[in-house]
């Protein structure tokens, strides 16, 4: 039987730096295309001795493992270790000496591995010369490795037996860490998607995840049947000019089928909604892990049930936007003056929004789906003059304290109508509305009504709309009053900022006039 590390006195470990008549290795010549194909496995050797680096190489050299060679690195100092360790995070196993530049340098770099860079998949043997210098029951109850050999006793059988046992227990391992890291990804992409409130953000969002699904992913693109009857790109992210052929065909055929296609260099399953036609989501890149499939299956299920929900949400808004036309026509019955003013109210309220966000104002208020929503949400604020009698709605001359308290009744009973309508949903345009309805009459000082808010109390949707409101209805004749001059409305806004209004919306609202040039 031959004993392969010990030879020449190898027993006896040496503390050696590479000297000029030290036996080196050329660089290994790889072809590129084999690699991405067929990567080799990467063993880490680490040994002060030389003649080990050699023999470990003669002896494995030529060993393939699950069709895939393997690739040496030589360190010779627990130092050279941590560099390569962490320039190659891929190694899948390590032949790590005891006794190097320390008598302990091989044990404090299996803590550096297990401990600091959290590398629990790289599976250690740990190769002694002096076993009496780390007895074999002590270092295996108090460190993190796999195997434990004395150099005295491992032949060149026990040697490629270790490798290859090493070898299939770090691809189990990183099959397992790759799964659960695709399981990691899935579920954040179908919560990132749930957040989604179109159609166009939410397949943009399912390709760019899709993309990054796996490592091997280059490109991700959703398609659907186009009105030609073939293949119809929706989304895509990272894709080539020119798709693959094959991928193109399988796409059409799982689109024809619903049947999941893998070829070497893509995959395609099929998202199945239930009131929706299929869509198709392809990767390519490759080649592609057989723990990758389930992982595009679970995410087009997902990203299905997605769509289903995003539907749902498209026909809730639908209806709420119906609702909310049908209500200002209703006002819009009440009060003539009200079908033009609520149109130009809600371009005036959206632009305030968008100005105050550009500018990063009201940062826990204002976002994306505020801005959105608030021009039409606004169409709603006097929805309560329904409940106004016409006598005093249409009265041409000026209201006495009587008529007056009756008329702002309005903001709570259209508050009212709204809250009941809207049935609890906090983020719609008639819950908004609501909001509006009853405070776009209050003040910035709490003077005004129906409940002498102030401040920041008054909600900002009813701050937005009351500089607004006041705005568009000075400079348009009403049956009680003539059009005032552009001038006198903005010397109104700029002399009730403060008291009135908030500052910080007049603000905005007179940037945003003079940007359109409206006199200011």
């Amino acid at each position: 039987m031959v004993d392969v590390c010990n030879r020449g006195g190898m027993a006896e470990e040496t503390r050696r730096e590479p000297a000029g008549d030290v036996l080196e290795f050329a660089a290994e010549t790889v072809d590129a295309a084999d690699v991405r194909q067929n990567p080799p496995w990467q063993i880490l050797i680490v040994d002060d001795d030389h003649e080990v680096h050699a023999i470990t190489r003669v002896v494995l050299g030529e060993m393939t493992f699950e069709e895939r060679p393997v690739r040496f690195l030589s360190a010779y100092t627990a130092r050279q270790a941590r560099s390569l360790l962490a320039e190659n995070p891929g190694i899948a196993a390590i032949l790590l000496d005891v006794v190097m530049e320390t008598d302990d340098a091989g044990l404090k770099l299996v803590r550096h591995i297990r401990e600091e860079m959290g590398n629990r998949q790289i599976r250690i043997i740990l190769r002694t010369g002096q076993p009496g210098q780390a007895p074999e029951r002590q270092v295996i109850a108090a460190y993190d490795i796999n195997d434990y050999k004395a150099k005295s006793e491992l032949t060149a059988q026990k040697l490629y037996t270790a490798a290859i046992a090493a070898l299939r227990s770090y691809q189990h391992i990183a099959t397992i860490e790759r799964g659960r890291q695709g399981l990691e990804r899935v579920m954040e992409a179908a919560v990132h998607l749930a957040g989604l409130r179109s159609r166009s953000q939410f397949l943009a969002g399912l390709v760019g995840r899709a993309s990054a699904l796996v490592t091997d992913a280059t490109a991700a693109l959703l398609c659907g049947v186009g009105e030609d009857g073939g293949v119809a790109i929706l989304a895509e992210a990272g894709l080539p000019a020119d798709p693959p052929a094959a991928a193109l065909a399988d796409i059409a055929a799982a689109l024809n089928d619903g049947q999941v296609r893998w070829g070497v260099r893509h995959g395609v399953a099929v998202l199945r909604g239930r009131d929706v036609a299929p869509l198709a989501l392809c990767l390519l890149g490759g080649p592609f892990a057989e723990g990758d499939r389930p992982l595009l299956e679970l995410l087009c299920t997902k990203a299905a049930v997605g769509l289903d929900n995003l539907r749902l949400y498209e026909r809730l808004n639908e209806a709420q936007v119906a609702t909310v036309h049908a209500l200002g026509k209703l006002a819009e019955y009440k009060d003539e003056v009200t079908g033009d003013h609520v149109k130009r109210l809600g371009r005036w309220a959206t632009a305030i929004a968008r100005e105050l966000h550009a500018r990063g104002d009201f940062a826990g208020e204002l976002d994306d789906w505020f801005c959105d929503t608030i021009g039409l949400a606004s169409v709603l604020h006097d929805v309560g003059k329904v409940g106004i009698p016409d006598a005093i709605l249409r009265k041409p001359g000026r209201l006495d304290d009587a008529e007056m308290a009756v008329m702002r009744d309005h903001a709570s009973i259209g508050g009212s109508i709204l809250r009941d309508a809207c049935g609890g949903d906090r983020r719609g345009y008639l819950s908004m509305g609501a909001e509006i309805a009853e405070s776009h009459h209050e003040k910035f000082d709490g003077s005004g009504y129906p409940r002498g808010l102030a401040g920041d109390a008054i909600p900002l949707s009813g701050r937005i709309v009351a500089v607004a409101d006041v705005f568009d209805a000075l400079l348009h004749r009403r049956p009680y009053k003539k059009a005032w001059d552009i001038g006198e409305v903005l010397d109104l806004l700029r002399a009730e900022s403060g008291s009135h209004f908030d500052p910080r919306v007049v603000d905005a609202f007179l940037a945003v006039l003079t940007r359109e040039g409206a006199g200011v």
